[in-house]
């Protein structure tokens, strides 16, 4: 499969982009820093040097040219203003949507993050901004016609991965490692029951596959 990753520098996206070289996939990661080609291009990842927050839909659309799917995962980043949260965490993800249907690329998964539901409407504090802001992002894909999935994680970790999960909202403890987030974006991609399907992802009991495959 040809994937697309916006944030391809990002902990999960590299992580996810050595998984996809790993099994003859081609994983082309968006960059904004040309200095981190290099670091797509030893995951086994191609680069693509373009700034979501100042990119025409246009653009997009042309890195997504041919893709099977485009995967969501930028991000303002922690030490980041609600200003970024605002046209990374929302806007970018909404353009990247934009470009998907310009070039004709229906799987669409997104990273966002558990809590969204819960966000203060009217904080101005940096992570209710935050919320609101990926909360937002989540409902613009679910408008849209296109093969959707939405994977809100707990709490990430560094831990290395397990390989084991729950989508059971009681869960406890709420979190879970970067790997395993990556190893779900790669077994969503293979799984038809996450189309259209929005889901908390927590360390749990279950094998990967077997955990998204009943949803």
């Amino acid at each position: 499969m040809h994937i697309v990753i916006a944030g391809g520098h990002g902990q999960i996206a590299l992580l996810l982009e050595e998984m996809l070289a790993s099994r003859g996939d081609r994983p082309i990661g968006i960059v904004r820093n040309p200095a981190h080609v290099s670091d797509l291009e030893a995951a086994g990842a191609e680069a693509a040097v373009l700034d979501l927050e100042d990119a025409a839909v246009e653009e997009v659309a042309a890195v997504l040219s041919g893709a099977d799917a485009v995967v969501f995962a930028a991000g303002g980043g922690p030490g980041s203003g609600a200003a970024r949260k605002e046209t990374v965490d929302k806007g970018a993800a909404i353009l990247l949507a934009d470009a998907a249907e310009r070039a004709g690329v229906r799987r669409y998964l997104m990273v966002s993050s558990m809590g969204t539901d819960k966000a203060d409407p009217t904080s101005e504090d940096v992570f209710q901004v935050y919320l609101r802001a990926k909360a937002a992002a989540d409902a613009d894909l679910r408008s849209r016609d296109l093969d959707w999935t939405i994977i809100q994680p707990g709490s990430l970790t560094n831990d290395p991965g397990t390989g084991l999960v729950t989508t059971d909202p009681a869960a406890e403890p709420k979190r879970v490692p970067r790997e395993d987030v990556a190893h779900a974006l790669l077994a969503a991609l293979d799984e038809p029951a996450t189309v259209r399907k929005q889901f908390l992802l927590f360390s749990g009991p279950d094998p990967v596959a077997q955990a998204l495959s009943t949803l």
